[in-house]
C-alpha cells in the first residue's frame, strides 16, 4: 500500500530524547535529591528532630517578618515543601526555584554570621539545582 502525501502538506519531523547516558544519571540524580532533601528539611521545621531550626534566622530577617521567629521558620518548612514537589512535578521550574531559595538561605547565613561553613555548602547546593535546571531543559519534557 502507498502512502502520498498531498501538495502543499507539510511534514513534521520528530525528535526523541534518549534517556541513557551519564548525563541522564546525573539528571536522575538531581532530580531526586532537589525533591527529597527540600521536602525533608521543610517537614523538620516543624518539628526539630535535624536541628533547632530557629537559631539560623538572622535578626535582618526576622525583622522583616511580621511572625515570631518559630512561626516564621515553620513559614519557610512550608516553602521548602512546596519548592520540593514543584521540583518533583516541574524540575525546569523547580531548580531554579530552589536555587533562588539557596541564594536567600546563603544571604541570611551570611547576615547571621558564624555560619560561614554551612553557606559555603548552601552555596553548593546552589550550584547543584542550577545544574539540576539546565539538564531539565533537555529532559523534563
Amino acid at each position: 500500500m502507498a502512502y502520498t502525501i498531498p501538495q502543499g502538506a507539510t511534514t513534521v519531523k520528530r525528535t526523541m530524547v534518549v534517556h541513557s547516558g551519564a548525563s541522564y544519571g546525573a539528571y536522575q540524580i538531581l532530580h531526586v535529591a532537589f525533591t527529597i532533601a527540600p521536602i525533608i528539611a521543610g517537614l523538620d521545621k516543624f518539628f526539630d528532630l535535624l536541628t533547632n531550626w530557629d537559631k539560623y534566622l538572622s535578626p535582618a530577617y526576622a525583622s522583616i517578618s511580621p511572625l515570631a521567629i518559630h512561626p516564621t521558620m515553620m513559614v519557610v518548612g512550608a516553602i521548602e515543601i512546596v519548592a520540593g514537589l514543584i521540583v518533583a512535578f516541574r524540575s525546569r521550574v523547580g531548580a531554579w526555584i530552589v536555587a533562588i531559595w539557596l541564594v536567600g538561605i546563603i544571604v541570611n547565613l551570611l547576615l547571621l554570621q558564624g555560619y560561614y561553613d554551612i553557606a559555603l555548602r548552601d552555596l553548593g547546593l546552589c550550584l547543584g539545582a542550577i545544574a539540576l535546571g539546565r539538564l531539565a531543559d533537555e529532559y523534563d519534557r
